[in-house]
């Protein structure tokens, strides 16, 4: 699966590729279900989808498709084949966690005592942590939330995983007290939208060096 250098095949990019994005999926999908915090940008996902008559998986595409705008400004101009990549993996991936989360619903997850669900909950935010640094790493096609982080991270803050973190979730952050505001009810922020606001970032920069560890940032 990889080259004598150290990079991987053509082959082991996508095996590696698919493996993020179903470790993502299963973590979003764990979290949604859960109810007890999700990653910063899927609770705002959430709770625009309780603001708006659409489904979590549409919503998740429309999130989406307004990152893919914010990062071209970043960037100063329109990167057509990062976009095409943006829109190849938000789009199975969206749909993907929104029938992960209503099968584990579905599952009986909630009718667990507290203390397992809220332990669930947190390695749900640690396997996005791990999803994305592969996927980062590999830097094939990103997700545009990850693109996000992924260029406020190399292009503005040195590399800096745990801030450029921090900065990216400025927007959910907004959007989760835009919809509180409008509705005065939140939904899908809890301890574990704590967790992944302040420790998201160091799991990132934990999985990079012992997840696959033999793997580097690549396509910088």
């Amino acid at each position: 699966m990889y080259q004598a250098n150290g990079k991987p095949t053509i082959f082991g990019d996508f095996v590696l590729l698919l493996v993020s994005i179903m470790i993502n999926s299963l973590g979003n999908a764990l979290t949604v279900s859960l109810n007890l915090g999700s990653a910063m940008w899927t609770a705002s996902a959430v709770n625009l989808s309780h603001l708006f008559p659409v489904s979590l998986g549409n919503m998740l595409l429309l999130e989406g498709v307004a990152v893919v705008a914010v990062n071209a400004v970043l960037l100063h101009h329109a990167d057509w084949h990062r976009m095409l990549g943006n829109f190849c993996f938000m789009i199975p991936f969206s749909y993907l966690v929104s029938g992960l989360a209503a099968l584990m619903v579905r599952s009986g997850i909630n009718s667990l005592p507290l203390i397992p669900r809220v332990l669930l909950d947190i390695v749900g935010i640690m396997l996005i942590a791990a999803g994305i640094s592969i996927y980062q790493r590999i830097n094939l096609i990103l997700h545009p939330n990850d693109d996000l982080m992924q260029i406020i991270r190399f292009r503005f803050l040195h590399g800096n995983a745990i801030l450029a973190q921090l900065v990216a979730y400025a927007t959910p952050i907004t959007i989760i007290i835009i919809t509180l505001i409008v509705k005065h009810t939140i939904w899908a922020v809890n301890i574990g939208t704590l967790v992944a606001l302040i420790f998201q970032g160091s799991f990132i920069a934990t999985s990079d060096k012992w997840v696959f560890r033999k793997l580097k940032h690549q396509r910088l």
